[in-house]
């Protein structure tokens, strides 16, 4: 009985010793908030930040939890109204804003931006699956208000281009027959249609390169924010992302998600105006 009782007080001790030996181990360098702690302010977005029981999840939290395991970081949950989760970063209560924020010289002024997750496409809705600009010529097409390719498409339509203030509003005119062909952000667009049965009868494609429209050619690139010119925590986010880019974690959450690999495929860093 003693000998049962000393061996299994060995192996606590064993145990704890292991413990404390990887928690030794695993130190971060990273300047955060709070020691040792990532504090990760997000917004309910699916599929990108999802927030359900004061826990967060979804494609940019995955990524941001990677990075965080891979600097002996605990993610420290703060969940938030859209327009408060940049505000947290910039007052300084949280390090990093989640919620696919698309990577913007204005943005930049305020916070810093890690490097590009994914892109934020431009999307062409239509009944028999157009993918192209040139199919815009001729036809009712409608856009939602907002977005970088609107002046363009206002210069080569004209009036056969109308304006909406919500994706809602364009989607039941485009079912109804009201307009022919339409453009709106193509990750919403098709992520409501997976899951939410939007769209009936419609499809989504990735809008095909054409010069009359530079966000065909070169579309917003979505990224993290975090606090800025926190150079530390900046190196960590880009290496883990350049590591997930590599190993194409973030194209299979991607797909997973229901989009096309293509949105995976960021090319150089960049900022939009």
């Amino acid at each position: 009985m003693k000998m049962k009782r000393l061996l299994a007080i060995t192996a606590l001790v064993l145990a704890a010793q292991g413990v404390s030996a990887f928690g030794a181990e695993c130190t971060t360098k990273v300047k955060t908030v709070q020691d040792g702690k990532l504090v990760v302010a997000a917004y309910d977005y699916p599929p990108f930040s999802v927030t359900a029981g004061g826990d967060i999840s979804g494609i940019d939290v995955d990524i941001v939890k990677r990075a965080a395991k891979e600097n002996c970081l605990e993610v420290v949950p703060m969940v938030l109204d859209p327009a408060a989760t940049i505000q947290a970063v910039v007052s300084g209560k949280a390090d990093i804003a989640v919620g696919s924020w698309n990577r913007t010289e204005k943005r930049a002024k305020a916070v810093s931006m890690s490097a590009p997750t994914y892109l934020d496409p431009m999307g062409i809705f239509s009944k028999n699956g157009s993918d192209t600009v040139a199919s815009f010529e001729g036809k009712n097409v409608g856009t939602v208000q907002g977005y970088l390719w609107v002046g363009e498409m206002q210069k080569m339509l004209g009036p056969k281009l109308k304006l909406y203030p919500t994706p809602v509003a364009l989607a039941q005119d485009l079912e109804a027959g009201r307009i022919d062909i339409a453009a709106d952000g193509y990750n919403s667009g098709a992520y409501i249609q997976k899951t939410a049965d939007g769209y009936k009868g419609i499809q989504i494609m990735l809008a095909k390169p054409d010069e009359r429209i530079q966000a065909s050619i070169l579309p917003a690139q979505a990224g993290v924010i975090y606090t800025k010119d926190n150079e530390s925590l900046g190196a960590a986010l880009d290496k883990s992302i350049e590591g997930q880019h590599k190993d194409g974690s973030i194209v299979k959450e991607l797909e997973a998600a229901g989009f096309d690999k293509k949105v995976g495929e960021v090319g150089e860093p960049r900022m939009v105006k």
